[in-house]
């Protein structure tokens, strides 16, 4: 499952730099609980530095305060993906920014079971976000988040 995982991220990453070269767009990423994998996978598409202004990795809720200017509180939460999102654009000058908080596990967090993920899309038109509660443990969690997140971007663009 992890092979096929990882080959579903490596072709969505694919498809968001084709769709973004042929737009114009520059694309970013904020992540805490992935923790590098979205970068990682947008990083080795075509391309890339064409397209790709580069990522944030937040994992400490301080980190995310002081760089992407998320306001203090509770970190795994819609709020937090949306401001991770926006500040990440507006950090890197990026036209489409994806950002990824919640709970990896393997223990419960703000009250949020392990699994519990936000994804959040900042671009010209405003933001959106997802909640998703994914099953496994953490590095299962990371791989679904990392899918979820780039399935996010694509349809942003």
């Amino acid at each position: 499952m992890a092979d096929d995982l990882a080959r579903i991220a490596s072709e969505l990453a694919g498809r968001i730099g084709e769709g973004a070269m042929a737009r114009e767009l520059r694309v970013a990423v904020a992540e805490s609980l992935t923790s590098g994998a979205i970068a990682t996978r947008l990083g080795a598409a075509s391309n890339s530095s064409v397209w790709f202004a580069g990522a944030v990795v937040a994992y400490a809720a301080e980190t995310k305060f002081r760089v992407l200017k998320v306001d203090r509180g509770p970190v795994a939460n819609a709020r937090c993906a949306v401001q991770m999102a926006k500040g990440c654009a507006e950090l890197l000058g990026a036209d489409l920014a994806v950002a990824v908080t919640g709970v990896g596990g393997p223990d419960p967090e703000e009250g949020h079971p392990p699994g519990t993920v936000y994804v959040a899309v900042s671009s010209g038109a405003g933001e959106v976000v997802d909640q998703h509660l994914f099953e496994g443990g953490p590095s299962e969690v990371v791989a679904h988040a990392t899918i979820a997140a780039l399935e996010k971007l694509l349809a942003g663009l």
